[in-house]
């Protein structure tokens, strides 16, 4: 009995930590400063750190635009992603260029999510986290804070 509460425990604790992801206490300021300007400065465990690699060296043709950094900055942000970033057997398939929408993780999670919706001009694209997870920010995806566009709230059979 003992052994089943403990593996019950441990499964529990793997579904809120997909649903908790601030960033690090080690994050460096030039992170939200310059990742932010354009998008949520996404938590660095969506990608694995090779990925992050390969995201940080294409810089001046980032996902159809020039997100160069100064020298110091861009090691600087990129030591932090590498760090931090998820495991490989969670986050397989990112892509080439990575992808943390194109991750296995991230299509498992967004499974339901019908193509409409990531085609609402509200939303754009599915890179755009806080568009319907509203503390995205804040580095909390609880199916509970997801409001869709036209202010409707995700419902999965689940929860």
């Amino acid at each position: 009995m003992r052994y089943l509460f403990i593996i019950a425990f441990g499964l529990a604790g793997n579904s809120a930590l997909a649903d908790r992801m601030p960033t690090p206490d080690n994050t460096p300021p030039a992170f939200k400063a310059e990742c932010g300007t354009c998008h949520l400065p996404f938590p660095p465990a969506l990608l694995t750190g090779a990925d992050w690699r390969r995201v940080m060296a294409g810089l001046d043709k980032h996902y159809g635009s020039d997100a160069s950094l100064d020298q110091p900055t861009r090691k600087k942000i990129e030591d932090f992603l590498v760090a931090n970033g998820g495991a490989e057997r969670r986050l397989a398939g990112a892509g080439d260029p990575p992808r943390l929408t194109a991750t296995n993780w991230f299509r498992r999670e967004h499974d339901e999510v019908q193509t409409a919706i990531w085609r609402d001009a509200r939303i754009k694209s599915a890179a755009n986290c806080g568009a319907c997870h509203t503390r995205a920010d804040q580095g909390s995806f609880r199916e509970r804070e997801i409001m869709l566009p036209g202010g409707r709230r995700h419902h999965r059979e689940d929860d």
